[in-house]
């Protein structure tokens, strides 16, 4: 049997970290520290115990954890074929990942980055590298995709291909995995305290499985390092399990769906008026009357059956639906043969109800119901009409970005360390001051800040009378124009530049 380093050689790479002195010292520092324990994370993978063989391991997690997660994946994968689930995570969707041909979806901010060992060069080649971690997702073709896998699933995980005798070269390719096959595990290794005869986890080592075909009794052994993954965050109720972001409209959809199909039931039984005829069979034994009644029926009704394939049309009487007419006999003494008409359903058009569990589905999905309803128009032009459901939207695309500039972030960390360009160290240092601007709808963008300036405008002439007299020229800059200091002395600047040269051209 292999050791673990061996195996996770075999199938991906490993970052080679040389630990500073500060490291060391905390390395022996948390060694004095004992729980019992496990650390929690978000990212909802399970703990095993440390066992003998590897391949024990994946028994223990067929049993469980592996199976739920290929079947909730393939749960949220049904619900979004959904007609109103997928208009709602279309727009989530497209309001997330904005396309353009002139300009990428995504690009790298390093603005905030204020070390000085962060020099433009390095800087360039982290521009660069970013570039190239986007070529290699094919991002500002499948951007969209991408997206959209990441939001229904509820995680998304790529392969990080890399040369494993030249880790120099850096990642040389991305490649995407199902997320219903793979999983994050932590195997946690214990130690006896001789004193309390209590378990002390004693080390904690993360890895990934992954199994071609669910409920498998075998699987594949990937190291942390070559894997690339995101989730949403989210966990269920134990604490063990990610969800994803559809998992709280699962119910809501079904009831909707339950609700729908049984008003068609109602409609195709209860919708057509049908006829009872009441025949006379006299003192007809009940043999010969049950043979006169078919004889009658088959007499006068008509079973003409269209015929789709062939476009022709046939009778087929044979069989009998719930649509059709009612016959009974009735026997001597009675009115003799008579037909009356059962009435049709009413109010079949009163679909309060599915209104009802439409939008509640909608609230669920964090969309706002002027987005899905079409009788209700959203302007783009007017910034009052932005209610406060868009307030909230806008919030939780940010909230989903930032969520997904994770993916971004992660490789590219790898992308630096293998080739060099950065240290472990510069990299725990910058990480909080790099960001992904995404791309956003210039046009919406331009006719928000028009009708915001307008406003400011128009408050401004309100207010000019009373300046110098209730009112200074700064305090109106920053309460009414909203300047902060840098903007009101560039401004100045500017102003006293531009009389500075209609002074010297009128001389």
């Amino acid at each position: 049997m292999a050791d673990d380093n061996s195996i996770l050689k075999l199938f991906g790479f490993e970052l080679k970290r040389a630990k500073s002195s500060s490291e060391n010292d905390k390395d022996k520092k948390l060694e004095k520290l004992r729980s019992v324990v496990a650390p929690v994370d978000d990212d909802g993978a399970g703990y095993i115990t440390a066992s003998g063989s590897h391949y024990g391991q994946y028994i223990d997690m067929d049993g469980g954890q592996a199976k739920d997660n290929h079947q909730l994946v393939m749960k949220y994968r049904g619900v979004a074929t959904h007609p109103e689930v997928d208009a709602a995570i279309e727009d989530i969707v497209n309001e997330s990942i904005v396309g353009s041909e002139l300009e990428s979806p995504v690009t790298l901010n390093l603005d905030k980055i204020e070390d000085k060992e962060a020099t433009d060069k390095i800087k360039e080649l982290m521009q660069e590298e970013f570039m190239n971690i986007c070529s290699m997702l094919k991002f500002n073709d499948l951007g969209h995709d991408i997206f959209r896998s990441f939001y229904v699933d509820g995680r998304i995980y790529f392969h990080l291909v890399a040369d494993e005798k030249n880790l120099k070269l850096g990642i040389q390719e991305i490649r995407p995995i199902d997320s219903s096959k793979i999983r994050k595990v932590k195997e946690v290794k214990y130690k006896k305290d001789p004193s309390t005869d209590a378990k002390i986890v004693e080390k904690v080592s993360e890895f990934y499985i992954f199994q071609d075909r669910a409920g498998a009794n075998s699987g594949v052994r990937l190291s942390p390092d070559s894997i690339s993954y995101v989730t949403s965050g989210l966990l269920d109720p134990s604490k063990k399990q990610v969800v994803s972001y559809l998992h709280k409209a699962l119910k809501p959809i079904n009831q909707l769906r339950m609700l729908e199909d049984s008003l068609v039931i109602y409609r195709l039984a209860r919708a057509p008026e049908r006829r009872i005829f009441y025949i006379d069979v006299g003192n007809m034994p009940r043999n010969k009357s049950e043979a006169y009644m078919k004889d009658i029926m088959s007499r006068y009704r008509n079973k003409l059956v269209y015929d789709a394939n062939t476009g022709n049309l046939k009778d087929d009487r044979k069989h009998m639906s719930m649509l059709e007419d009612f016959w009974l006999p009735r026997r001597e003494g009675g009115r003799g043969t008579e037909i009356t008409t059962l009435p049709g359903g009413e109010n079949l058009g009163q679909i309060d109800d599915i209104v009802y569990f439409q939008k509640r589905m909608y609230r669920s999905l964090n969309v706002p119901l002027s987005r899905l309803e079409q009788e209700s128009q959203f302007s783009l032009g007017r910034s009052t009409e932005i209610n406060r459901d868009e307030v909230k939207f806008q919030k939780f695309i940010d909230r989903l970005r930032k969520r997904f500039s994770m993916l971004f972030t992660g490789i590219l960390k790898k992308q630096l360390l293998l080739k060099g360009i950065i240290t472990e160290q510069d990299w725990e240092s910058w990480k909080n001051n790099i960001q992904v601007d995404y791309q956003r709808d210039n046009h919406f963008t331009e006719l928000k800040n028009a009708e915001i300036l307008q406003n400011r405008m128009n408050t401004l002439d309100q207010v000019s009378q009373y300046v110098g007299e209730y009112f200074s020229r700064e305090w109106v800059m920053k309460n009414v124009m909203m300047m902060n200091d840098d903007d009101i002395n560039e401004l100045k600047q500017q102003v006293e530049g531009e009389n500075a040269v209609e002074d010297e051209d009128e001389e």
